[in-house]
């Protein structure tokens, strides 16, 4: 049972509690000592640690992903709160509650599916119905949806994650739908919630969430266009019209060829994808930052990614 999360870490605390491991590197002191930089997890957050005295030895005691037992006190550093830790002991993996340890969506998972399943039975066009069903009465396929993060760290990396980022996007879908002219609506919201369903195989997230070798290797774009060739088999009379105009609003979904799509958005379908999906990954990820930046300013630390500090407001 832990006692201390991160979010309650401050300057001057001593921390002595079991944190997951999710990266570790050794590095060298300017006096050419040897030191341990680690970044620890529990489901509050994320925090950087380091371990200065007898590294050596004790980065054999365990590695990335193990959850680990420490000694240390909290000291702040460039304006950020840093973990200094003088001693340290792995937990044996049959002692782990993996729920303090992993973030998870603040939603009702199985509500947002419902939610989700609600827009399904909206689609009036028979065979992407039908798709649709093919894929969510695949148990293997629904448990995965319902419990993949959305992405490793910019947006909706949590437990959930996935399943809350395709609901948001499909809502704003529906509300946009309707405001232009010679939009297919049931191809729009087929596409909207199929856009990122191979990161279900894109991405491992028992403990850690990181890429499986399918993922760094091929890509949830075309895991995903797989998979709905796989599906779409099983839909008799599926038209190849729709089926082309389906895959094209996956292909292109990241908008562009240097963020990864394969083509751009060229029809009026992809196009409102790419821009809802864009927005809701960036709206969670702004979020998310000013969230996690709790101290008095009114802006958040600089993003990085996003190259800009971030306005929290008064």
């Amino acid at each position: 049972m832990k006692n201390i999360y991160i979010k309650d870490v401050h300057a001057g605390d001593k921390v002595n509690d079991t944190f997951l491991v999710v990266e570790k590197n050794m590095a060298v002191s300017q006096k050419g000592s040897p030191y341990l930089n680690l970044s620890l997890r529990d489901k509050t957050g994320e925090i950087e640690a380091r371990i200065w005295d007898n590294a050596v030895a004790l980065n054999k005691l365990f590695g990335k992903g193990d959850v680990v037992d420490i000694k240390s006190r909290a000291v702040s550093y460039r304006n950020s709160i840093q973990l200094s830790i003088a001693g340290l002991k792995k937990v044996d993996s049959d002692e782990v509650d993996l729920d303090d340890f992993l973030s998870a969506s603040k939603m009702d998972v199985d509500r947002m599916f419902e939610d989700l399943m609600e827009f399904v039975e909206k689609v009036d066009t028979p065979c992407l119905k039908e798709l649709l069903y093919e894929f969510f009465k695949d148990e293997d396929i629904a448990d995965r949806f319902k419990k993949a993060p959305a992405a490793k760290g910019l947006h909706h990396c949590y437990l959930g994650g996935l399943l809350e980022h395709t609901l948001s996007v499909t809502r704003l879908i529906d509300m946009v739908a309707d405001h232009y002219e010679g939009v297919n609506r049931d191809l729009l919201i087929t596409g909207g919630i199929l856009h990122d369903i191979g990161k279900i195989h894109e991405l491992s997230f028992d403990s850690l969430t990181d890429y499986t070798d399918n993922g760094r290797l091929i890509g949830h774009i075309v895991i995903g266009i797989e998979m709905l060739d796989t599906k779409m088999a099983n839909v008799e009379n599926f038209s190849e019209q729709l089926a082309m105009e389906l895959k094209h609003t996956m292909l292109s979904h990241h908008g562009i060829l240097e963020y990864g799509s394969p083509k751009r958005p060229k029809t009026l379908e992809a196009l409102i994808i790419h821009y809802m999906d864009d927005l809701d990954a960036k709206m969670n990820a702004f979020q998310k930052f000013i969230e996690n930046s709790d101290d008095d300013s009114d802006w958040t630390p600089f993003h990085r990614l996003f190259e800009r500090f971030i306005y929290k407001g008064k």
